[in-house]
């Protein structure tokens, strides 16, 4: 991979990361009802989670989609089916942040099922496509895959963390519960409205 390439790769992965979509809506919701320490593992569960699944489909993953449509389907369904889960545990959330001492059953997303979310989130399999099929030269394939999958997680996970540090430092605003419970809304109404993609392919 010449450096110009890798440059535009880069901005690339950052533009991608630092936008909005499912990821970071979680994250700020999360920032803004754990705080960004409680976070911290799903942070970490989105960035090693999509390295994961674009060395995958950097490896051939991508193929078994075009052999056989009817696995893109099933996965675009099922993932409609979660988002619309995620949206209601959004919409119900607490309408004032839980203190630290006072979590009881609610938790942060774990690293593991914020990795997991990435094989059912849209804007995920759009970057992790885009960045294989525009990025990773035929030469020395195998190499180019890993390195573009390092080099995502390295500049995906200070972009997540922004928008979990975001919502931390919206805590304070939020603590009147009429306005938590407008963001609590406001947050699950954005990640239905980032269904669009799937239900309009």
């Amino acid at each position: 991979m010449t450096a110009t390439l890798l440059l535009s790769f880069v901005l690339f992965a950052f533009v991608a990361s630092i936008t909005p979509g499912p990821n970071n809506l979680m994250l700020l919701h999360s920032g803004v009802h754990f705080g960004f320490r409680a976070s911290v593992p799903h942070m970490l569960g989105i960035s090693f989670g999509f390295a994961l699944m674009v060395a995958m489909i950097g490896f051939g993953l991508g193929a078994a989609f075009t052999r056989w449509p009817l696995l893109d389907t099933l996965l675009r369904w099922l993932g409609a089916g979660y988002f619309v889960w995620l949206a209601w545990r959004l919409a119900s959330a607490p309408a004032q942040p839980p203190k630290p001492a006072k979590l009881g059953t609610a938790r942060p997303m774990s690293s593991l099922g914020a990795a997991a979310f990435q094989w059912v989130n849209p804007k995920a399999w759009i970057m992790a496509i885009g960045a294989v099929t525009t990025f990773v030269p035929a030469q020395d394939h195998f190499f180019n895959v890993l390195l573009i999958s390092a080099l995502f997680c390295l500049v995906n996970l200070p972009s997540v963390g922004c928008w979990a540090w975001a919502g931390e430092r919206l805590r304070v605003w939020l603590e009147t519960p009429s306005r938590m419970r407008a963001f609590n809304l406001t947050m699950a109404a954005l990640l239905l409205a980032s269904l669009w993609p799937v239900l309009a392919a």
